[in-house]
């Protein structure tokens, strides 16, 4: 019996009789030759059909065929060194499972509203496809990455009864008559896995309800968030250095051809697998600044300007270390040598792209945290349950998280993060 394969296991079977279900994304005609340009959700490649070589029946049916008309196909695999691809199939027969007409994505220009309007579709066009098989690289990654490290897969809540940065950006929910929110982030709770399991990461959903329409942010986004206890803050780095030099280095491994759709260069990428990231002090960066002729001061925030012109500097990721306390949350650790900042640090992405991780040395005194959490006016009795892990058993400890969209957005070079997830929730926007 003729083997059913992927379009993707195509290279291994050159010259041999093999089957297919495919979606025909294009047809195009050439008298008794038809180009079918097909898909299968692992690759995109071509299909020739001639007259000579097929009956009568299956040549009026692909005569007959729509876009996105599904169906199964018996053929040839031959190279083509003229596609991205590199293989098509000579088709000698063909079975139609559904062919229906109006498919509202053509093979021309479409606006954004109308095809995220349309994005259940759209997410099988081309560079939907490559994206998202990108993305899989990389939660791929991610997760071998840590297993290789020895840190434990966490789950934090959805529903959360306090804010770890505060309550002005979250979405609010009606709990049962009590007061909750979406997460925003699943630090806290990650902290307390930390101290049970030693490391461990959270991966999942997080809500922002920021009222911004800027290319960097959604209201619904992936972060990945990884505590590691009995740890200081440059082992910290260490680890995010090599897990974004891991992540780039699996991306270039496995999607060559994913790459070569979306026209993004390797070279691009491939500084970031050598590591040797550069740590740059927040008064360094300021310096920086100024000297590009940026109004900024000490003390201020770094805007995506900002960060544009920090970044554009370096061809790989690079660190900004200890910024003022001022600027950061109640959570981390003061730095012993200026108690006017924080032991922490941003990665920012290169080629203008700016910040895609954050993190902190953790503040592990009992007094202290309590005092901070004070100081920015937050309830006490909504983190006792946070400083009882400073009280039983508390060290030194660490972490840091890192924007899903927001690194998948760098490294497919993506003009707005809204397209590095299957369906973007926006501030106008929740269909489909």
């Amino acid at each position: 019996m003729t083997e059913l394969i992927s379009i993707k296991e195509a290279p291994k079977h050159v010259n041999e009789e093999v089957r297919l279900h495919v979606w025909l994304t294009d047809k195009r005609s050439s008298g008794k030759i038809m180009f079918l340009q097909l898909r299968d959700g692992t690759a995109f490649f071509q299909g020739v059909l001639r007259k000579n070589d097929v009956s009568e029946e299956v040549f009026a049916a692909a005569k007959e065929l729509r876009q996105e008309a599904s169906f199964y196909l018996t053929g040839t695999i031959h190279e083509d060194q003229r596609s991205h691809f590199g293989y098509e199939v000579q088709i000698s027969d063909l079975q139609v499972v559904s062919n229906n007409d109006g498919y509202p994505i053509g093979n021309k220009e479409h606006g954004v509203d109308f095809l995220l309007d349309n994005r259940h579709l759209w997410l099988r066009s081309k560079k939907p496809f490559a994206i998202m098989q990108i993305r899989n690289t990389m939660f791929k990654a991610t997760v071998d990455f840590f297993e290789k490290e020895g840190f434990v897969k966490f789950d934090a809540p959805i529903f959360m009864h306090s804010a770890p940065e505060g309550t002005t950006q979250l979405f609010h929910v009606d709990y049962f008559k009590h007061d909750a929110y979406l997460s925003q982030s699943g630090q806290l709770y990650g902290e307390a896995g930390a101290m049970a399991y030693g490391k461990i990461f959270t991966f999942g959903p997080t809500f922002r309800a920021e009222e911004s329409k800027g290319r960097r942010h959604m209201t619904e986004f992936w972060m990945m968030e990884p505590e590691m206890a009995w740890m200081h803050q440059d082992e910290s780095l260490d680890i995010q250095e090599r897990y974004l030099a891991y992540m780039t280095k699996q991306v270039l491994e496995h999607n060559q051809y994913e790459l070569s759709i979306l026209g993004r260069d390797p070279d691009k990428l491939r500084p970031t697998t050598e590591g040797n990231f550069t740590r740059l002090s927040y008064d360094d960066a300021v310096k920086m600044l100024q000297d590009a002729g940026r109004d900024f001061k000490w003390g201020d925030d770094f805007g995506a300007p900002d960060e544009e012109v920090i970044s554009k500097s370096f061809d790989r990721p690079v660190f900004i270390v200890n910024y003022p306390t001022s600027i950061k949350q109640f959570y981390m650790k003061k730095n012993p040598d200026n108690p006017k900042e924080y032991l922490c640090a941003d990665v920012l992405a290169p080629e203008g792209y700016g910040e895609i991780m954050g993190g902190s040395e953790r503040e592990g005194d009992y007094e202290v945290l309590k005092q901070q959490i004070e100081d920015a006016g937050l309830n006490l009795a909504d983190y006792q349950w946070y400083l009882d892990l400073r009280k039983f058993g508390g060290v030194p400890h660490s972490g840091f998280g890192m924007g899903f969209e927001r690194t998948i957005a760098w490294i497919c070079k993506l003009d707005h993060i809204r397209e590095a997830i299957p369906f973007p929730r926006l501030i106008n926007r929740m269909q489909p």
